[in-house]
């Protein structure tokens, strides 16, 4: 493998822990890789923020697990003021490691295979797009919880024998 960056980081994301690897060295000759771990809480992963940062690395790259590696990438894209590639790879993208599966392993693998260039990331739509969806989803949720607590009321006054529904609004008022 011919490697294309000189400066690459791989996480290995999990719901209490991120391993880290950072392989730094010149292309096309052997690397150094330097391994950390660090917990999911946010100031621990704003000291991740400023190793990597310290370390000179903009290109990331994480697997997609579930929905923890959104506030890592969150922390991560303001980073040299925007100038960094964050990927968020899907798993099955990546061919795991032979041997014995760890987290360690994992995190340089990913790193590894950053470092060749041949990773693809998914796409991740901008900030403010990802907060308009979220806020989106969440008032579609609070309309669909309104419209089913109306059909409860109705439903228990119908059980009672009010007929609202059938009301005819020319006798209201």
């Amino acid at each position: 493998m011919k490697d294309l960056l000189e400066i690459s980081c791989g996480l290995d994301v999990h719901k209490d822990k991120i391993v880290t690897c950072i392989l730094t060295g010149p292309l096309g000759k052997p690397t150094h890789s330097e391994i950390r771990e660090f917990t999911t809480l946010i100031p621990d992963m704003i000291a991740l923020r400023d190793w990597i940062v310290s370390q000179n690395c903009h290109h990331v790259a994480m697997e997609s697990t579930g929905i923890y590696w959104m506030p890592i990438y969150e922390i991560l894209e303001d980073s040299f003021a925007g100038d960094i590639t964050l990927l968020v790879v899907n798993a099955r993208h990546m061919k795991n490691v032979p041997g014995k599966k760890t987290d360690m392993r994992d995190s340089e693998w990913i790193s590894t295979l950053l470092h060749a260039g041949l990773l693809n990331g998914s796409f991740i739509p901008e900030k403010r797009i990802r907060e308009f969806r979220d806020l989106n989803r969440y008032r579609k949720s609070i309309i669909r919880d309104i419209t089913s607590r109306k059909n409860r009321v109705e439903k228990f006054l119908q059980s009672s024998g009010f007929r609202l529904s059938s009301f005819n609004k020319k006798y209201a008022l």
